[in-house]
């Protein structure tokens, strides 16, 4: 039976583009979303349209059991994950309730690592697997008025390398994704004039493309990328 890809988040810029990309390749897909059932409806379709299977499951990742709740929905072999969930908060640190940094540990970090448990024996089975984790170039470097979500981004990153060194014996990769600015949703808090003075630092002077990010997931879960383990490719601009 054919192994199908799991994208967590598909209905977002990011996770839209990547399912787009990975269909036009032949890969049948599981499309995650929560809240937006339209989005994730029209892009079955635009999928769909490459003849490969594609169904749609509904989760809320940003809780405990979310994890469960996805993986209890997956009727078909999964072979490649690729987790792209992930939500700002533009704020001070002290400003965060207890209850949102919850979620987002949920959201960013702990259901990515329980997806991954629950998919891993299945893979180790067949010596075969891909996992890809969407992270930021914040887990990497930090950003003032968003400590929690570089810290689990940050936390990702140590996720991807270390979990790599694990499964690889296995034939089993496990590989990040570090976008940098995007030209996406998650920027529509900035006002244009924050936008310009964040084009005045990105050496190639633009934002970054969600086909782009779509690009470097494809290639990382390709044969192209059989030796690539445990790396989390930057997509900045230079910046």
């Amino acid at each position: 039976m054919t192994a199908f890809t799991v994208i967590t988040g598909a209905s977002g810029a990011i996770g839209s583009a990547i399912a787009l990309k990975l269909a036009k390749e032949g890969r049948p897909l599981f499309l995650h979303y929560h809240r937006s059932e339209d989005d994730v409806l029209r892009l079955q379709e635009k999928c769909a349209c490459y003849d490969v299977p594609v169904f749609v499951v509904r989760a809320d990742l940003s809780k405990k059991g979310g994890a469960q709740e996805l993986y209890e929905q997956l009727h078909s072999p999964v072979d490649t994950l690729i987790y792209n969930c992930g939500v700002q908060q533009y704020r001070l640190f002290q400003d965060i309730q207890e209850e949102k940094l919850y979620e987002m540990a949920h959201l960013h970090l702990l259901n990515a690592m329980l997806l991954s448990q629950k998919l891993l024996p299945a893979m180790v089975s067949k010596k075969h697997g891909n996992i890809v984790v969407i992270s930021s170039i914040w887990g990497e470097r930090g950003a003032a008025m968003e400590v929690v979500y570089s810290a689990l981004k940050g936390g990702v990153n140590t996720f991807v390398r270390a979990l790599a060194k694990e499964t690889a014996p296995s034939g089993i990769r496990v590989n990040g994704v570090a976008p940098g600015a995007m030209d996406t949703p998650m920027l529509h808090a900035f006002t244009d004039e924050e936008k310009q003075m964040l084009l005045e630092e990105i050496p190639s002077g633009r934002l970054g493309k969600a086909a782009e990010a779509a690009d470097a997931v494809a290639f990382l879960t390709s044969e192209q990328a059989s030796y690539i383990n445990g790396h989390v490719l930057d997509i900045n601009g230079g910046w």
